[in-house]
């Protein structure tokens, strides 16, 4: 019996990286999957998770678009018969554009996709799962919205604003057994990335990627989704309104210089 048999989990943002990984875990764990993403990539995930003998179904749409999300969730119900496990895991993280150089419209789109997006998981998830009095929504934050030095203005907000939802919506579900946390990845190795090791690579430093967290090193997509497997089962029953930092170590400091030894 898998920490997840007999449970219904969807996820966003599966077609790679962490949502690949972790919709392949939870199946692994017994979950039918229900998982979504805007790139055709995440029928790939659904056809490994049947090869591999789970369930999933595999649906293309955007996560900061409510109808979809609405629609997620009664597709979760209507092929499974329940939904337990929502985990807003899409996001995008707007590129480098400077401070300057960014419009409204560059922030709007950020918010909508990294900030309502989960908020839209929220509302339409904890509507299924309150009248069975259980269930664990899981959001993705970043390290970015702990404290600057991770991300881009517009996504560090949008990631802080996330870490802020979990907090108030933990607490207006007080008492119907639903239980939300986030999960702030440090630098992980997935498509959203990839310029920066690209980059690192091409100069000839990927020994260097990861340098500023205690662990040293970067870390790769199924770290996060083990951290998120834990949220979404019975392991977690008494974490609720928590926002759990997998990296590696970099945000437990402020900037300092390394002393070599």
């Amino acid at each position: 019996m898998g920490r997840l048999s007999g449970r219904t989990a969807a996820i966003t943002g599966a077609a790679s990286g962490i949502g690949r990984a972790a919709a392949r875990l939870f199946a692994s764990e017994g979950a039918s999957m229900i998982i979504a993403d805007r790139a055709p990539e995440v029928n790939d995930t659904a056809d490994a998770i049947r090869d591999a003998g789970g369930k999933a179904v595999a649906l293309i749409g955007d996560a900061g678009d409510e109808a979809f999300v609405k629609s997620l969730v009664d597709r979760a119900v209507s092929e499974f018969g329940s939904l337990d496990v929502f985990w807003a895991n899409a996001g995008i993280s707007g590129g480098f554009t400077p401070l300057h150089e960014q419009t409204t419209d560059y922030w709007t789109e950020v918010l909508r996709v990294n900030l309502i997006g989960p908020f839209l998981a929220v509302k339409h998830a904890s509507a299924v799962m309150i009248p069975k009095g259980k269930g664990s929504i899981i959001c993705t934050a970043s390290v970015a919205g702990i404290r600057s030095g991770a991300g881009g203005p517009a996504y560090s907000a949008s990631k802080a604003g996330v870490i802020s939802l979990v907090k108030t919506a933990c607490n207006e579900l007080y008492g119907t057994g639903v239980r939300i946390n986030a999960i702030a990845p440090g630098l992980i190795e997935t498509g959203m990335t990839k310029p920066i090791f690209d980059g690192a690579r091409a100069r000839g430093n990927e020994d260097r990627i990861g340098q500023l967290n205690p662990t040293t090193r970067y870390g790769v997509p199924e770290e996060i989704a083990n951290a998120a497997l834990f949220l979404a089962s019975d392991d977690a029953s008494y974490v609720n309104g928590q926002t759990i930092a997998v990296d590696g170590g970099l945000s437990s400091s402020h900037p300092v210089v390394r002393r070599k030894k």
